[in-house]
């Protein structure tokens, strides 16, 4: 997904959220959140599986460490 994608879907569906880009890195939970000014645990992690024709997207705290037995039905 695209930079552009995403401005585009967010002007459709929500106009009133912006979506924000820093010059700096967000590679990993410590930069990310020095680069948005905000505590670590403030940063989202975010997974995106397509499942047979089912999209599921998983939204969690970043400073959590998962393997991929945790997310086994």
């Amino acid at each position: 997904m695209s930079l552009e994608s995403v401005r585009a879907f967010f002007a459709e569906k929500a106009p009133d959220i912006a979506v924000i880009e820093s010059p700096d890195s967000s590679a990993t939970v410590t930069l990310a959140a020095a680069a948005y000014g905000v505590e670590p645990g403030r940063i989202a992690k975010t997974l995106s599986l397509r499942i047979g024709e089912r999209v599921v997207l998983i939204v969690e705290n970043a400073r959590h460490r998962r393997s991929g037995r945790d997310h086994r039905p």
